[in-house]
């Protein structure tokens, strides 16, 4: 019985501290905050604005490339009211549509909702960094699931936006996008 109770107490004393790490240290523990003294400021209404392309790859749980995409962004702006409308074009051939309505609140903080986000996305733009969490629902041919999303965009010095993303089913990490975005070329 005494080696069970160790046996236990080590694999929650190894969940413990997995958990913590996840928490405190690297991607998931960054803040807005980390990066509010950084330039160039992001501004989503200048820099998520009209004709971008975007291209990237998604990893899959084990770490390998899962698929890769190219996409196409229109967004436009009325205010503080924007609309950024998203076709991606995968290495299967396959073709997602999404619309995202955003909102940048007076204190820099981000309300955003799209046909596949369950509820509303919520964020901040701090500095060159732009941080948005929302629960997206996969398609049903890829399991329906709803994962959890934390995505983080970085405005590089030259204008293009470096976007990271991590997706999460019961906090263990699922899927990761890596993906540049930059105005289309006229």
């Amino acid at each position: 019985m005494t080696v069970w109770i160790y046996i236990f107490t080590g694999a929650l004393l190894a969940l413990a501290l997995f958990w913590i790490k996840g928490m405190f240290m690297g991607f998931a523990a960054q803040r807005p905050e980390d990066y509010e003294d950084e330039h160039p400021t992001f501004d989503i209404r200048q820099h998520l604005n009209g004709q971008l392309v975007c291209e990237g790859v998604i990893y899959g749980p084990l770490g390998r490339v899962s698929s890769r995409f190219v996409a196409d962004f229109d967004a436009s702006w009325e205010g503080d009211k924007g609309l950024m409308k998203e076709r991606f074009v995968y290495d299967d051939g396959s073709v997602q549509d999404r619309e995202w309505h955003l909102e940048l609140r007076s204190d820099g903080a981000i309300a955003a909702t799209a046909p596949d986000v369950v509820g509303e996305g919520r964020g901040r733009q701090s500095g060159s960094t732009v941080l948005l969490r929302y629960n997206i629902r996969l398609p049903e041919n890829s399991g329906g699931h709803v994962l959890n999303t934390v995505d983080w965009m970085y405005l590089t010095p030259n204008g293009t936006i470096m976007n990271r993303s991590q997706f999460r089913k019961f906090g263990i990490k699922v899927a990761e996008l890596v993906a540049t975005m930059r105005p289309r070329e006229a």
